[in-house]
């Protein structure tokens, strides 16, 4: 071969190799662009150089290997270790390395723009009560000031320190529901707070906060005439609380006690609360609890199953996030005239005027002044019924201790489903 067809040869060569190179740099770049628009958009956020030069390379490296190894299927060369081979790979790899990380910085800057432009105003428009976050996580503050929920026992100066202006952080993309739902969960759960009641904006941030203890002990679940005491006994086998029982001053049957050697009689029947090994915690009547002898060994005889819906229905309240409260309607009530399903909680009583109590009241039933309604719903609720209890409606005249505040009138249409 001539010096002058080796030197074509070369030439022909490295114009191949050049124009291969700027292929390969555009389609780096390209796809840089295209990685960092879909980041922008997904993540609110510019990507990271290193994800914007792994991939670019990534289509590289893929259409080196696939050439390399089609070169030696096809045309049985292997040049991959050739030295010209290598200066091109490597500067190759270099230009569209440095090229798919500019690629990704432009990605970020066109979709910056056009989601400005197009993106948010769609949200906004089409998803009203989504939670708009910028970045992966949504971020909610606290408010400085934390009331307390009337009704329950006031959560402890230690934990009401520890969550004023505290920020929480949550997934991006929750609707106000949902967003509500973990807060509340969050703070039961992290902070041992019982009972949570917030109003969430639209926009995410916290617009009123009121914080309830969690109770605690049987307290709460003993119906009224009822009280608890702990007594020596030795329980049947296997019995556990919720058992109904007889209680006896000795073995029943015409053995004599062995410690006063009178025949057993029965005390009493009440129920097991708890056992711990000879110590039986029993609910009894209130007029039964005082024949009850602390120092006195009892025996129990488990009595069958006997169905008891106003326990399982109070302990079930117990663990719910909603509670039970009386509200008394006011004179110039919003809620008069209103129907009870009218009411977004859960109705269970309606005490008239004349003292008349209407159980489970129908939905229709119309909401009258001056009667009083027992209620089950959760704290935020039952506070919004608490003000329309008392509230005026608007352009009445009258002042019923909230009916001339405007906030007031739209907490009252809050507690309404009309």
């Amino acid at each position: 071969m001539s010096l002058l067809t080796w030197g074509a040869a070369i030439g022909g060569g490295l114009v191949v190799d050049i124009a291969r190179t700027v292929v390969l740099t555009a389609t780096a770049v390209m796809t840089g662009v295209l990685v960092g628009l879909v980041y922008r958009w997904y993540a609110g956020e510019r990507v990271s150089d290193g994800l914007s030069l792994l991939v670019g390379l990534s289509v590289v490296a893929i259409y080196l290997n696939t050439a390399g190894a089609l070169g030696e299927v096809i045309g049985g060369e292997l040049e991959l270790l050739a030295p010209e081979a290598v200066v091109f790979n490597t500067i190759t790899f270099l230009v569209a390395g440095l090229a798919a990380v500019g690629g990704g910085r432009t990605g970020d800057r066109i979709g910056v723009g056009l989601f400005a432009i197009a993106g948010h105003e769609t949200l906004d428009r089409d998803v009203n009560r989504i939670v708009r976050t910028v970045g992966r996580v949504t971020t909610v503050q606290l408010p400085d000031e934390i009331d307390d929920i009337d009704g329950y026992d006031a959560v402890g100066a230690a934990t009401k320190g520890k969550l004023s202006g505290h920020v929480l952080v949550f997934p991006r993309r929750l609707t106000v529901d949902e967003l509500r739902t973990r807060f509340v969960e969050r703070l039961q759960t992290d902070y041992g707070v019982g009972h949570v009641d917030v109003d969430v904006a639209d926009d995410g941030t916290i617009e009123y906060l009121a914080l309830g203890g969690r109770e605690s002990g049987i307290g709460p679940t003993l119906p009224p005439g009822s009280a608890a005491v702990a007594v020596r006994a030795d329980p049947p086998n296997n019995a556990s609380p919720g058992d109904s029982v007889q209680v006896w001053t000795g073995p029943p049957g015409p053995d004599a006690d062995p410690e006063t050697g009178a025949s057993p009689q029965r005390v009493t029947n009440a129920e097991i609360r708890g056992t711990a090994d000879d110590i039986v915690t029993l609910a009894v009547d209130e007029s039964d609890a005082k024949r009850l002898d602390a120092d006195r060994r009892y025996r129990l005889v488990t009595l069958p199953v006997e169905p008891r819906a106003d326990r399982a229905f109070a302990a079930q309240l117990r663990t719910a996030a909603e509670t039970m409260g009386v509200v008394s309607v006011g004179e110039d009530s919003v809620l008069v005239g209103n129907s009870v399903g009218a009411l977004d909680v859960a109705v269970v009583a309606i005490e008239a005027v004349d003292g008349d109590i209407v159980a489970i009241p129908t939905r229709n039933r119309e909401i009258g002044a001056g009667e009083t309604l027992y209620v089950i719903a959760r704290p935020d609720r039952m506070r919004k019924l608490e003000a329309a209890a008392v509230a005026t409606p608007a352009g009445s005249g009258t002042d019923a201790g909230t009916g001339g505040d405007p906030e007031s009138e739209s907490e009252s249409a809050d507690a309404t489903r009309g």
